[in-house]
């Protein structure tokens, strides 16, 4: 009978508005919320197009080619030599960046720092109102990092003449590049210019690049992916957390920096800016997880995310089954934790290609494994681990090579799948580091920020 169903005690699941289950508990009821969103927000002509994707039998195919060529990649350091030499057509007037494509007038200022920086250290003009010109001219060509295999943290900056690390994957025989890691403060990757950046940058290109690289000629190469399995087991996500990768990599190094011929000088210099320098794997995980991606990247009708990036203005995705295109949206704001003195207000919006970490399955999506992280980018340890369950909703898989120790060794969520994002309404995580909105001043915080929705629904209407 209906009136005795009144009289028994509910057992409610709430879809959808919160709003219908607080009525329920205000009469003492108990209801469970259950946060579901209609897939593409509720867009109908999105829902249609994504609705062709789900399932399709040649999309399923090309996404199972894409990730085992991502899953099966072997990153190997191979050396260090500068970006001329190293990264094929460069050229001499081209200054990379981090993000998707920019000119010089739509720049932050932080990038902007940076490329007045890079011009400054390659000799094109002698002071920073002439660099600034220079730039302006249309003489010097801006492209974007992953356009060259290349990756780097928040202006990304890579001229000609910068030292650059080199990791092939043995598995396919695809390249990735990074810059080399200035360490924290008074930095060109956050726009700083002055004398002590250009002297860094110098004995960067002149000493510490080739030290690296005799270094790791006498290692014969160094396998990246152990390092990061082993980080993550000692409360690195190897993004905005790298004490143990660092470490790590120092420990190898070392032995054999001494095994050389190098002036002891340069090989204490090199290895006290090491041990000060927490993170300098950071740039490392970064070319790794780029040599990963772009093994997979190319597949048609794949909905494998390849690339995630920011400029400061737009943040960008590739995806593996649409070449070369990228999806973009406004750059977010990041939420976290600012250093004394600042505030939101002096910060710049989302910069840097860091985020390829992300894209492989490290760095946000990996917190679980970092609870120490949260001092930095702000929460809890039980935030962390939610986010990294949370991503497990929109990833084609796991990497199994990348295990989290607080999550009973599960394996790491990876592989983001451009359907299940549009499908869930759940945006990738990501945490990162704040810079300042103008040139020099630095990092102002670090915090968490989700890739903007906007980017993987472009990228359903293509696909």
């Amino acid at each position: 009978m209906v009136k005795d169903l009144f009289q028994r005690d509910f057992q409610v699941i709430n879809v959808g508005l919160s709003s219908f289950a607080d009525s329920i508990h205000q009469t003492g009821g108990t209801a469970l919320q259950l946060d579901w969103r209609p897939p593409a927000s509720g867009d109908r002509v999105l829902g249609m197009k994504l609705a062709l994707l789900v399932g399709a039998p040649e999309v399923d195919t090309a996404n199972q080619v894409a990730y085992e060529r991502f899953l099966s990649a072997q990153p190997i350091l191979m050396g260090v030599d500068s970006a001329r030499n190293a990264i094929p057509n460069l050229g001499e007037r081209r200054l990379l960046h981090a993000g998707p494509p920019i000119d010089w007038n739509r720049m932050c200022g932080p990038m902007q720092g940076a490329m007045i920086g890079a011009i400054l250290h390659e000799g094109w003009a002698h002071d920073p109102i002439s660099a600034g010109e220079l730039a302006a001219s249309g003489e010097i060509t801006f492209s974007p990092c992953h356009h060259f295999g290349a990756v780097g943290p928040m202006a990304g900056v890579i001229s000609p003449s910068m030292p650059v690390w080199i990791v092939k994957n043995q598995e396919r025989g695809n390249m990735s590049f990074s810059n080399l890691n200035e360490g924290l403060g008074k930095v060109l990757r956050f726009g700083a210019n002055d004398a002590s950046v250009l002297e860094r940058l110098k004995w960067m290109e002149t000493v510490l690049g080739p030290t690296m690289n005799a270094a790791i000629r006498q290692l014969n190469g160094v396998e990246l992916r152990p390092i990061i399995a082993q980080a993550l087991h000692m409360g690195d996500e190897c993004h905005n957390r790298n004490s143990a990768a660092s470490a790590l990599l120092f420990k190898r190094l070392t032995p054999a920096l001494l095994k050389t011929n190098l002036p002891k000088s340069d090989i204490a210099r090199v290895l006290e800016f090491l041990a000060g320098n927490d993170h300098f794997f950071l740039n490392l995980s970064m070319a790794c997880c780029k040599a990963m991606l772009d093994s997979g990247h190319g597949v048609e009708h794949s909905t494998l995310v390849t690339a995630m990036a920011r400029n400061g203005v737009e943040f960008g995705i590739r995806v593996s089954g649409t070449g070369e295109a990228w999806f973009t949206a406004p750059a977010p704001r990041v939420d976290g934790l600012f250093f004394p003195g600042y505030s939101q207000a002096d910060a710049a919006p989302d910069l840097g290609d860091s985020s390829i970490t992300e894209t492989a399955g490290i760095g946000g999506f990996s917190m679980a494994a970092a609870p120490a992280i949260v001092q930095f980018v702000g929460g809890t340890p039980q935030d962390a681990m939610a986010y990294t369950k949370e991503m497990y909703h929109i990833t084609l898989g796991v990497n199994e090579g990348f295990t989290l120790p607080p999550l009973n060794f599960t394996a790491s969520p990876a592989g983001i799948d451009v359907r299940k994002v549009v499908d869930a309404g759940i945006a990738p995580v990501i945490n990162t580091g704040i810079a300042h909105k103008d040139a020099g001043v630095g990092q102002v915080g670090a915090g968490i920020t989700r890739a903007p929705l906007a980017c993987f629904e472009q990228a359903i209407a293509r696909l």
